[in-house]
């Protein structure tokens, strides 16, 4: 499984067995960032478990891909914009408001998230994993080697790849984890207080199921992004 992975990434990986713990795992992961900086790559723990389903999204080279969603990437502004859009016309459509104003809720509560929590299971405990190099020259770009998006209400990858570009210019945000249906994004640090709210609403937006079947407030979430360097998408 592992040197199947490998060889579908094109990069180097370090392999990290089930069970490994939590903080060994971020350990790794923070000694890939420092490294990357001089060595020109973007650190992503990704599934070990998953990769056959990604292959099946990717049909060419991550270089022959990559140049496909440069070519079909929005610009990340219209793209919030036009998922906003989405989203509110099919609740008017259903006879309701989006946001509805249960979901708005006070902006506190909120739990700081200074690890990554897509690398464990339902039972606590980490799955196999990869450390994958990826030698993109931007962290968005990443989604060309691990494509992630287009099921379901999740983004498509030149979609993943216009809100990273966005994220990672505004507030310095990098895709980091990777698996079947968890993205995580790591941060320098927490986005200030008041950016929180319309950062939330961004989220809530791109991924309804963080706070649908999560969190349940947009305020909480909000609260907890002031206080957080991950940040944790998961769509059903």
């Amino acid at each position: 499984m592992f040197e199947n992975l490998k060889a579908f990434l094109a990069c180097p990986c370090t392999e990290i067995p089930a069970g490994t713990p939590v903080e060994k795992i971020m350990e790794a992961y923070q000694a890939a960032k420092i490294r990357s900086v001089t060595e020109g790559f973007v650190p992503v723990l990704v599934s070990a478990a998953d990769w056959e389903e990604m292959e099946d999204l990717r049909e060419k080279s991550p270089e022959a891909y990559l140049k496909k969603l440069r070519a079909a990437m929005p610009e990340g502004k219209a793209f919030f914009a036009q998922r906003r859009a989405y989203f509110k016309e099919s609740a008017e459509e259903d006879g309701y408001t989006w946001p509805d104003e249960a979901v708005l809720g006070p902006m506190e509560g909120g739990e700081a998230v200074d690890r990554f929590l897509g690398i464990c299971n339902y039972q606590d405990k980490t799955i196999p994993m990869v450390l994958a190099e990826i030698p993109a020259q931007h962290p968005w770009e990443v989604f060309a080697w691990v494509p992630f998006g287009g099921w379901n209400e999740c983004p498509s990858d030149e979609e993943q790849m216009a809100a990273a570009k966005y994220w990672y210019e505004k507030y310095g945000a990098v895709p980091a984890v990777i698996t079947r249906d968890v993205l995580e994004y790591d941060l320098p640090a927490p986005v200030k207080r008041e950016e929180a709210m319309d950062l939330a609403m961004e989220q809530y937006a791109f991924c309804p199921d963080i706070v649908d079947q999560g969190c349940e407030s947009i305020g909480y979430l909000a609260d907890s992004l002031s206080k957080s360097t991950k940040w944790f998408f998961w769509w059903d």
